[in-house]
């Protein structure tokens, strides 16, 4: 018997009250009275041993442990839900997927990729969130994330996707007739786009030129996203720096152009990651076979 876990309901009283912030939403939520879920929670904490709360002028606040083992507990319970969805459905309805994916790569390359594996596997659904940031599996009910980085976030595996190789400026045709770029001078002299997630990339670039990054190309503005830098470039703001396979379909349209062919190869890549220990799951192991040979199978129908 399973006697050191707390029951279902005081862990789905706790996780409420945490999300909503207070035992009366908690409470509203769950068909309950206020009592009772704040009964729940104080038992909780005293079997525990710990504060889950502190109580701020009648206001509910989580302490730090209360907000990781909320997070954790919210994890179980989704996955809970899940499971128990797919068991009243039946198989025949499939499997979910829930994965994190850094939004550019998101949106230019994964989903148009997507309907072949949605032909392969019609019975997993695929749920994408966007992530820019590195998290914490424990604390996200996240399956898998795809990131961008050089090396496997500790506690997963997987396998990289493949590195994004060439990164080269781009810009709008009107702005490269507005701005003729004939050297290092005048390329320097144009207003530079930066990605705020890769603050270094321009001095990189530049210092793979073998020019000096000055003052004026260090002063653009910052967007926090590629899709918003690379719009940003479209409309004329000025030059962003961005991977090529990520704009691949801006260059063949002409939206887009590359005003010097110089280039950065980037060494860091893409990552398929989930963590280490997870129950087998189908859904899981299919996903990462086809986004794992995914890269193979181009280059050798090219």
């Amino acid at each position: 018997m399973r006697n050191d876990i707390p029951n279902l309901g005081t862990l789905q009283a706790f996780e409420a009250s945490a999300r909503l912030g207070s035992f009366t939403r908690a409470a509203d939520e769950l068909a309950l009275t206020q009592s009772a879920v704040g009964r729940q929670v104080a038992m909780l904490e005293q079997r525990l041993g710990v504060a889950l709360f502190s109580r701020v002028r009648r206001r509910l606040v989580l302490t730090d442990t209360g907000r990781e083992y909320a997070a954790r507990i919210r994890r179980h319970l989704d996955h809970l839900q899940r499971d128990t969805l797919e068991i009243t459905a039946g198989r025949a309805m499939g499997y979910t997927l829930e994965l994190a994916v850094v939004p550019t790569f998101a949106t230019q390359w994964l989903i148009p990729r997507l309907p072949d594996f949605a032909r392969r596997h019609p019975n997993i659904t695929v749920n994408l969130s966007a992530r820019s940031q590195p998290f914490s599996f424990q604390e996200c009910a996240y399956d898998a994330a795809i990131y961008f980085g050089d090396q496997f976030w500790p506690g997963t595996r997987g396998g990289m996707i493949f590195r994004e190789g060439s990164v080269v400026p781009v810009c709008s045709p009107a702005f490269l007739e507005e701005n003729p770029v004939a050297d290092a001078a005048t390329f320097s002299r144009c207003r530079h786009l930066h990605l705020s997630t890769r603050a270094q990339a321009w001095r990189d670039w530049y210092a793979v030129q073998g020019w000096d990054y000055g003052i004026a190309a260090s002063r653009g503005p910052r967007y926090e996203l590629f899709t918003m830098m690379t719009a940003a470039a479209a409309a004329g703001l000025g030059i962003g720096l961005a991977p090529r396979l990520l704009v691949e379909r801006e260059l063949r349209s002409g939206e887009l152009v590359v005003p010097v062919e110089r280039m950065l190869d980037e060494q860091q890549g893409y990552y398929f990651a989930y963590p280490e220990g997870r129950p087998p799951s189908e859904a899981l192991d299919a996903f990462r076979e086809w986004i794992l040979d995914l890269p193979r199978e181009s280059s050798s129908a090219t």
